[in-house]
This record gives C-alpha cells, structure tokens and sequence, in this order.
C-alpha cells in the first residue's frame, strides 16, 4: 500500500533498470572499438614481413638445424638432439675461439671505452681544431672492415711494409707482426682500436653534452678539481651513454670476423681464431651446418648474458 502511494519501490527499480540498460548500452560500443580493426597493420605489415622472412625464419631455422647432424648435400639429416652441443664441450678448437674470442673483447672494449671517452673529454668543445681532430678519428669508423684489415696487412708484412721499412731506416729488426703466435692477436686488437675510437667519442661526447651546466658550476662552488669532477659528475651523469657504448662495443667484438679473416685467417696455429671464424669454417667450408648453428646459438647465449651483467653493472634510475 505504501509502495502503491509512495511508489518509491517501483521508481527504484526503473531507475536501476533504466542506469543498468543504459551500463550495458554504453559498455557494448567499447567493446566494438577493441574489436575494431587497426590500420596501422597495413602499414606496419611490409616491415613485418620482411622481419619475420629474413630475420624471424632464419633464426628458427637456425635452432632447428642445430639438434640435426645436417650436413649441405647428404641425402638424409640425422636427428641428434643435443649432440652437436656436447660435442662443442669437447671440441678443444671451440674452447680455443672462444678464449680468443674473450680475450679481443675485453681488451678492445676496455681501450676503445678508457681512450673513447679521454677523447671526448679533450674534444668535446665546439672549436674549429677540435672538429678536425674528430673528424680525423672519426673518418676509420666510415671504411669498411675488409678495406682497413687489407690495408693493414700490407702496411705490416715485413718484406715490402711500410712498418717493416720504417724499422730497418731505424736500424731495428724486421717484426713478423701478423706470423707471430704471440703478437697476431695484440696486433689485430690494435687495428681494431684505432678503426673504433672515433665511434666511441662521438658517442661520449653526445653524453657530455647532456649533462647539465649546474652540476659542473656547483662542483666548482664546493672546491672540487678536476680529476674529482670527472668522478663525481661526469662519470655518473653519463651512465646510460657508459651502458650503450660498452654493450655495442661488446656485441661487434664478440661478432667480429672481417678483420680476422682479412689480416690472419684466423692465423697462425689458430691463434686469432674467433668463434664467427669457427663458425664459417664449419658451416661454409665444410658444409656442417647442424654443428655451425650450434655455435651460433651458444654465442647468442653468452652475448645475451654478458648483456644482462652490463645492464647490471651500469643500472641507471632517473632519481640518481
């Protein structure tokens, strides 16, 4: 009866009826428009393609290849599961590269980011001289790798060098710089430090570029000199440039293969033998590809991880 004078009740329920009817109403386009087609597809869809054919495949079927003993030509591909990485743990020429491999990567990382950023440091201002200077040491990084190890090569070979010419004027012995098992290394190491160092300080002079103005003006204001600026300040404003210079330089150095094959082959004795040059040998001279993509996999493996330490080690949070 109070419900029939009042109606009260009954304009609730129309209310909740008319607020739920009109909830569903307004729910049922949102999730059309979810549903809704994008059309940055088509646009993206040729790069798409293209990753996924010539990128995306090849690395699947990379790691497919790597659990058969397939070999270029045979009739048929033996499945051998995890075989042709066993057999890389006992292959003492795979332990071999990869020592060589280790040993031109931190070396040559370690130089081009120690003498990279000396140089950005004495270069970073914008004079006329020191743009020359840049582009002085920045002009190998343009060359192609074949191009400086072809040169290189000649410039040390100790019969018609200009190296080995420059010592005898001297009166000093010839050195066999690229047929010596102790020095093939260091050498290569060396042509590969002056190509890069140019890359490296541009990149650490585009870091010392963002650091701002105040910070050097209050490092002054407290006393401090140069050497405690450059710790203090510098260095630490410029982390995520540390980061990318050195994870760059780490993937081209444990990838590098033009220089070695160029300048030594991977010569003498196996003393500048990497483990891209390994896996050449393997898979393009002597048709193993089940056990050259297995190699792949393990340096993709050890890049990876040695990426994930550097992103650790470097860790950078705005708040710093």
């Amino acid at each position: 009866m109070t419900d029939q004078l009042t109606g009260s009740a009954p304009s609730r329920g129309v209310r909740d009826g008319a607020t739920g009817s009109g909830t569903g109403r307004e729910a049922r386009p949102t999730r059309r428009r979810a549903r809704r087609f994008q059309p940055a597809w088509l646009f993206m869809a040729p790069s798409l393609l293209i990753l996924g054919v010539f990128v995306l495949f090849p690395i699947l079927r990379s790691l497919w290849y790597s659990f058969f003993d397939w070999t270029v030509g045979a009739a048929t591909q033996q499945f051998v599961g995890f075989g042709n990485y066993v057999q890389l743990s006992r292959d003492p020429q795979f332990w071999n590269a990869l020592r060589v491999t280790l040993e031109y990567t931190v070396v040559s990382v370690v130089l081009l980011v120690v003498l990279g950023f000396v140089a950005a440091l004495l270069l970073q201002r914008d004079t006329l001289l020191n743009r020359i200077v840049r582009s002085v040491f920045f002009f190998p990084t343009i060359v192609s790798l074949v191009t400086i190890g072809l040169v290189w090569k000649f410039l040390l070979d100790p019969d018609i060098g200009l190296v080995g010419g420059l010592t005898a004027l001297f009166g000093l012995p010839s050195v066999a710089w690229l047929q010596s098992t102790s020095l093939a290394l260091p050498t290569v190491i060396l042509v590969s430090v002056w190509k890069s160092i140019g890359f490296a300080m541009i990149l650490f002079i585009a870091g010392l570029k963002g650091v701002p103005a105040e910070r050097y003006e209050a490092a002054d204001l407290d006393g401090a000199n140069r050497w405690q600026t450059v710790w203090r300040i510098t260095l630490p404003s410029i982390r995520p440039t540390l980061l990318f210079t050195s994870m760059i330089l780490t993937i081209q150095s444990f990838q590098v293969f033009d220089l070695v094959y160029v300048m030594t082959g991977g010569g003498p004795v196996f003393a500048t033998d990497t483990l891209v040059n390994l896996l050449y040998r393997d898979g393009f001279v002597n048709y193993q590809t089940g056990y050259a993509s297995a190699i792949s996999w393990v340096l993709f493996v050890i890049i990876m991880l040695i990426s994930l330490l550097q992103l650790r080690l470097f860790r950078y949070d705005d708040v710093d």
